[in-house]
This record gives C-alpha cells, structure tokens and sequence, in this order.
C-alpha cells in the first residue's frame, strides 16, 4: 500500500494512453487507474462511457439487461456508541448525549422491532443493523447495558436482535457492525443473508498521522479491515465492501484501494457489492472545512472502480449524496451517476433517514424511478443479499436464514412484486438427522473403489466451493512456501544435536530447524536419539485402542483445498447417517472390543441446533462405557455458530452430553499463511488454539495433530510443534493434562483437490516423515509423552519405521475410516488386534491395548 501524501503528477499524455486501454478493454495497473482517476472534460467523458459499456455488458450476462436495483430497507440504529474517532462522523455520539436527550446507550428490544414492523408493513425488506464498532471496550456505559440485558458484547446482542426481527418481522437483516473476527462472522451468518464493512481506503498515511482522517480509530487499520473481507470470503459470506472517497487520500492511495478490492473479489467471489461513496462535509466534525468532494472527480472514481472490478461487479452509489434535482439542461447528478457505471442504487427507505448522513434525504422512490428510466434503465427492487447469491444457495447462504430469503425472491434472485414479509421461525422445529437427507455409509465407501480415492475425480462444485485456483498458486507461490531448505553444514548439525542430547526439550529454533532438515548419517543419529528418548519416557511397549471411527456425513460445504472426503448433499458419494446408525455402529464395536468411538463429521450447515449433543447422547444411551472421542475444532466452531453458544459453555454442554475427549484434528499447519492456501473457509490458528485450550482447561482432554508435506516446509513443522508446546505449558500450569498425544498426519495427495489443482506437492518423503515423528518425540520431550504414527497412511512398513524414530503408539483398529479411504488411502481402513500386534512384532516390540487416555482397559 502507498504512503503518498501528495498528489500524483498525472501528465495528459498518461490519461490519454490509459484511456486508450481502457477502451480496448485491457486489463489497467495501478498507474493506469490513477491516471484515469485524473480525467477531466472530453477525456472523463470517454471514460465514463467505456466504464458504462462494461456495466452494460455485465447486466446482460446476468440476466437483467437494463435493469438498475435497489433495496427498499429500513435502518436500524442499533447503537451509536463507538470506539473509533473518524474525523468526519456525526453517527457517533457520547453516552453523555444519549442520556441528555433521555435515550439508553442502545436500542432496547421493542424499539429494533417496532422500527422493522413498521418497515415490513411499508414494504421493506431488509432491516439495515448501523452501530459504532465495539463500544463496551470504551465507554462503560456500554458494557453495563450490555451486562444487565444479560449479553456479552454488542455482538451477542446484534446476534440476538437478527432473530427476532426474521422471527417476528419477516425483515432479512443485514449487519454492518463494523470490524469483526473470522468466529464472529462465522456466529453471525446463521441469522443474516448478508453482511457489509466499508474498507473506506487501504492509506495507512489516513490512519497513522495525527490529524488525518482515521487517525485515532483502532478499527480503522487498513490491514484489519482488509483481513475482514478476506475472512468473509472463506466463510462465503455475501459481503458488502467500498471505498470512501476524498477523505484526503490521493490518487495513487485511491487506485489501491479499488485493486485491494478487486484482490478480495477475485480471490473469494464474496464480494455482492463495491459503494462508491462521496465525501460530504458534516458541521460540528474535525473536517467541517473540508471541501465536499467534486462530481467530477466523483464520476472519475465511480468509471475506474466499474472498469478494475469488470462486468460481473455490482457497483452502488448512494442517491441521497448527490443532487437529485435537475439542472438548466434537465439532468441531474444521479443521473451522471449512472453515466459513469453504477447499476445499484443501495438502501433507500421509505421510513427511515440514513443515520450516518442524516442532513441528506432519501430521493422519492418515484423520483429515482424516473431518474433511472431517463437513462434507459428499468427499477427494480431487491433482497439485501444480490441475486446471484439467491440462486447459488449454499454455502452463500446458510440454512437456518434459506427459508426467509426464499419467501421474498424470484426465481431470479430478486423481489417479488409487492412481496410483504412475515415472521418465520429462524430455526425451524429439529427433525432430527433423518430431516438432512442421506444415502448408506457403506454405499458411499464401495462407491470409492477398491483402491480408494473417489468416484469422480472432483466434487459438483470444484470450480466454485474452492476460490479461485490462480489466486491460491499465487499465494503459495508469493510466499514461498514450497521452497526448499538448504542442506545442513556439518559443524551446524553437530552443535544442534549436541543442544538436542543436553536438553531436548527446550532447543532453539534455529537448531530445532537444523535438524529438521538433517539428512544421512545426522538423520540417522536424530532418529536415535528420538527413539532413545521414548524408551526412556514410555518403555518399549507399543501400544493401540481398540476404536471406530464414525464418520457420520460427509456432507461440507467449507471448501478444504486437501479436502477428498466432503460433498455437496447433491453429489453421488453423499452420506449422513441417521442417530440410530450412530449408535449402531458403535454397539457393534463394543461388540467387537473397542472402547472408543471416534466421530467426525463434514460441517453440514443443515445438521440440527442440537446435532454434536444428539450424537454423543445417542452412544453413550446404547453403550454407557462407551468412551466418546468426537468433534474437531472445526465442528465445534459449527456448534458454536448454530446454537449461540459460547466456545466454553458448548464443550461444557457437550461434556455433560457424555464427551470424553476431542481430536485435535483441523490443525494442518498452525500458521495462516499456509491454513489459508489449505483452506478457503476454515478456522484460524487462533481459534484452534483457543478451543482446545478452552477444552483443556474444563478437564477434556484432546489430542494434537499436524498434516505435512503440501505446500508448507520444515519451518513451518518447527512452528507448529512450538505452538503445541506453548499450549501444553499452559495446560499444564492450570493442573491441566492437556494433550494427550502428537499425531503426525502425511499428506495424501492422491485425490486431493490441491494437488490436482498443481498447487501442492505429492506428500512426504520418507525423510520428511522421519524427521517429522523424530522431532517431535524431542521437542515435545517433558510435554507430550505419546507420538502416535499412522498405519492408514504410511502403510505396514512405514509405520515400522516411525516406531523406531520415536513414536510410541499406532492408533486404533478403526474398524472403518472414510476420510483418508476417500483421499486415496492405499492401507485400508481397518486393522485387526493380531494385525497390530504383528507390526510391533516386526521390529521385535510387544504391544498391548491401551485406553483413549492411555490408561489400561477394563476387562469385562
């Protein structure tokens, strides 16, 4: 991003030339935009009229050739108590003046409802949810209102107010609550279609000098909110983002902004609609003298955001902050507007004045209607989620909100003529897994093949559910993550495994990193000193649990990039099991000896509310001593979102249910540089760590997991043992056992969407795999006692070889595991006890049955 403080000098020479591309229909750098940017007279003319074409020829390709929309809504100001300083604003207010003019520090309850009920019967459709960013972290007023209402944040409370607005209203909400993390979107999807967040601009020089515009404003850091579009994007939120222009950036900072924009779009798709808006003076603010921003420029700003964005785009610019009223010749601003490439008007609303430009009245429906038909467009209402999302459903739209936006849409994604909404349930009676759909377990595993993998090379959605490929090939690429490490000088390799014999717990990274890398005969001596160090902390006993895992639907719409087990619920290979199932198989595998169950699923945003307490009650009602090993972070971040839960008090409810401990599977790499080309929408590193930190410290245990050998590097395996070592100090500190045990999990490429995309590598090399399972048995020394390697993955001999490289325990019998069968697993997905035994007696090791939590089991 740029740190100009001036204006660029744009020659006429350079406008011309990019005016000349711009009208071949090149794609334009930042340059080019720039200078465009600066067009004036004949040369902004042109430019507005090739910014016209490209809007035009978008509308036809979407079906809606000549049609202009808006969105009749209403405007809710939740609250205007803010943490932020913005130079320019008059939403704002002080706890002092609500109180002053006898107002509470928010909107109570009855107050949000009367104003939608009001909206619905005029006709609206959106209810628009305004407030200031996290105001109970300044005033608190705030959070004193927030704490006697009985909700946690102003989050809580907008989550809350959405319900009851789709409940009782019928209103689709719409939230614009300004900065928010990846877990609070993720709870906010499940009761809004849509979300919004203007970038406003990516000028850092705005936000760091005192007395510029965003100076003082901590939730307007451009890194940050950039972050929130990209985080909307790998939850498939339908976002609404924009650009504020003349707030003092310059030119250059203004052509940024529009291709952070076109980055975000590009990369995620989520991107429904790009605001365009102008600077207007407000009396009583730091920028009262600041000049209002001029149509030209305006128009200049507006036909270079259509041109980057392109024809797919949807571009809004708000009526109310230009001049509506004709001129001498009988045209008007908003036309000029429409000129330039705007094919959205946004919100207007019949009831409500825009709260954050109160002094600037909506046009009349009647004259915008006029004013688009002038410029040959026809006027047409739409949801507060834009058409293409309507139609496209999952995973845009989430389940639990389906119902109210299809009440109001046309088979085309718009409104319907004088719909008028009414209240639906948000979340509709539970009917229990058999109300998801679902095709046999047993029909979807045959399906694969006797040599795994799946039974089409890529799931329905391939092209969309993973983002864009190129954009994922450049990430990878741009941060080299698939570099290789240079070779160990010996005197390196000594000292570092000197540091390791001394004190292996505890090496410095740069020689954990030496011998990670280490190969030959310092390879060798590294795998005997892990293998060493297991004799001495756990014996030689290898040891397994008798278990099965249930993977009870493979139904997910997250769009894992290394992801071969999840489907659309469409697709062939699909399956949900019903309750009944569940249990079934986990009273035949008592049956059979085991003594775990191990439950994973795909996040079906259709399960029920109750879904992950409902599968762990349904085992241990059949099979009371049943231990319950179920629900990656992932899932619990599902749960989360789907009951309103806290992350702490879910596990607490899923403990009582009868959970006895969590995979910590969803890890991959714990570094979102590489989660973020793995994944498009899963959780962050944080919230990993947050979860199975949170689960540590209410007594359930959890293991730990690392998938490698993709587009990450033995940098990265350093960092994620770290990682894992922090978590368990902290545990521990608490009288916390923490982790139970370290599973290093290899990459199976085989159909893996990443690797047929050419992103990632084709898994581990044997070396990768030793030096993983070694150092993990020596830095995670003193922490985590049990290193289980993977017979599903590295098959008989591979699995051989770890437990002479420091590993300790070779899992469970399984009895059926569909994950790795569907990525190409070539090793099965069972073993028997004697088959077990017999890898351990291979190398001359005994080997015996050993509890979830490593304890004896219990004879019956």
């Amino acid at each position: 991003m740029s740190e100009h403080n001036e204006q660029p000098t744009v020659t006429p020479q350079q406008v011309r030339r990019a005016l000349a591309r711009a009208e071949r229909g090149a794609a334009l750098d930042v340059a080019e935009a720039t200078a465009l940017l600066a067009a004036t007279g004949p040369e902004l003319d042109r430019l507005t009229t090739a910014a016209a074409r490209v809007r035009d020829a978008g509308l036809v390709a979407a079906g809606r050739d000549g049609v202009v929309t808006y969105s009749p809504k209403v405007f809710i100001p939740v609250t205007k108590l803010c943490r932020d300083r913005c130079h320019y604003c008059t939403f704002v207010e002080t706890p002092g003046q609500a109180a002053r003019e006898g107002r509470e520090p928010f909107l109570s309850p009855d107050e949000i409802l009367e104003i939608a009920s009001q909206g619905a019967a005029m006709g609206c459709l959106e209810a628009l949810f305004t407030l200031g960013d996290r105001p109970e972290d300044r005033w608190p007023e705030a959070k004193e209102w927030l704490d006697a209402q009985g909700y946690d944040s102003t989050l809580a409370y907008v989550r809350a107010m959405a319900v009851r607005v789709l409940e009782e209203t019928g209103l689709l909400p719409h939230l614009n609550p300004g900065v928010m993390s990846w877990e609070e979107m993720n709870r906010l999807k499940p009761v809004s279609p849509s979300m919004g967040m203007m970038l406003e601009t990516t000028s850092r020089r705005l936000f760091e000098t005192k007395g510029e515009a965003h100076f003082g404003s901590p939730d307007k850091d451009p890194a940050v909110r950039l972050r929130v579009l990209e985080d909307a994007g790998r939850l498939s939120i339908p976002f609404t983002t924009g650009l504020l222009v003349g707030i003092g950036e310059s030119l250059t900072e203004r052509a940024e902004t529009i291709f952070a924009l076109r980055k975000v779009s590009t990369q995620y798709g989520s991107v429904q609609e790009v605001i365009v808006q102008n600077f207007r003076a407000k009396p009583d603010t730091a920028m009262r003298h600041t000049d209002d921003l001029d149509l030209d420029e305006y128009r200049a700003a507006i036909a270079v955001t259509r041109l980057v964005l392109g024809p797919r785009a949807r571009v809004q610019a708000p009526p109310n902050l230009v001049d509506s009223t004709e001129d001498a010749a009988g045209s008007t601003e908003c036309q000029a507007l429409l000129d330039a490439g705007v094919d959205d008007w946004g919100g207007v609303s019949p009831l409500t004045p825009d709260h954050v430009n109160p002094e600037r009245p909506w046009p009349s429906l009647d004259r915008l209607r006029d004013i688009t038909a002038r410029c040959g467009f026809e006027l047409r209402p739409r949801l507060t989620v834009h058409p293409e999302y309507v139609r496209a459903g999952e995973p845009w739209l989430d389940p639990r909100v389906s119902a109210h936006v299809a009440a109001l849409a046309t088979p085309e994604g718009l409104a319907r003529d004088g719909v008028r909404p009414t209240g639906l349930p948000w979340q509709e009676p539970d009917g229990g897994f058999e109300s998801v759909g679902r095709t046999d377990l047993h029909t979807a595993i045959d399906a694969a093949g006797p040599d795994g993998g799946r039974t089409e090379d890529r799931r329905t959605d391939f092209e969309d559910v993973y983002g864009d490929w190129g954009q994922v090939k450049d990430a990878a690429a741009g941060t080299s993550l698939i570099d290789g490490t240079p070779a160990v000088l010996h005197a390196e390799g000594r000292e570092a495994f000197a540091a390791a014999q001394a004190d292996p717990g505890n090496l410095s990274d740069e020689h954990a990193l030496t011998l990670m890398t280490a190969e030959g005969d310092l390879l060798e001596e590294v795998c005997r000193l892990a293998d060493d160090l297991r004799r001495e902390v756990v014996g030689d006993d290898v040891t397994y649990v008798v278990n099965r895992n249930i993977n009870f639907t493979n139904v997910c719409y997250v769009g894992c990039r290394f992801c071969a087990f999840a489907q659309r619920r469409t697709d062939a290979d699909a399956y949900s099991l019903s309750l009944d199932e569940v249990a079934d198989r986990a009273a035949e595998a008592w049956d059979l000896g085991a003594t775990e169950v191990c439950m994973q699923g795909g996040i079906d945003p259709e399960l029920p509310a109750t879904a992950y307490f409902d599968l762990v009650s349904a085992v241990r009602q059949r099979v009371p001593d049943m231990h319950v090993h179920a629900f990656s972070p992932m899932e619990i971040v599902n749960g989360t979102a789907r009951t309103g839960l806290s992350i702490e008090d879910f596990l607490i409810k899923a403990r009582e249910a009868g959970l006895g401990s969590l995979p910590g599977t969803a890890a991959e790499i714990l570094d979102d540089e590489v989660r973020w080309v793995l994944t498009k929408g899963k959780l962050p590193a944080s919230t990993w760590i947050e979860i199975v930190s949170t689960a540590h410290r209410i007594g359930l245990p959890t293991t730990s997991t690392m998938m490698y050998g993709h587009v990450d590097n033995p940098r990265h395996w350093v960092g994620h043992l770290r990682v894992l070592s922090r978590i368990q100090d902290t545990a521990r500190e608490h009288g916390s056992n923490g982790f139970t045990e370290f599973v290093p999990l290899p990459f199976v490429h085989t159909s893996a969407p990443i690797y047929l995309a050419g992103v990632a590598r084709p898994g581990p090399t044997l070396r990768d795999n030793r030096a993983v399972h070694a150092l993990a048995r020596i830095l995670l020394h003193g922490r985590i006692d049990n290193i289980q390697t993977s017979w599903v993955k590295l098959g008989v001999d591979g699995t051989r070889t770890m437990l002479t490289s420091g590993a300790n325990d070779v899992g469970g019998t399984l009895m059926e595991e569909t994950i790795s069968r569907m990525a190409g697993s070539e090793h099965g997905s069972a073993k028997t006890v004697e088959e077990l035994v017999e890898i351990g007696a291979g190398i001359d090791r005994p080997v015996r049955e050993r509890t979830t939590l490593y304890g004896a089991p219990v004879a019956r």
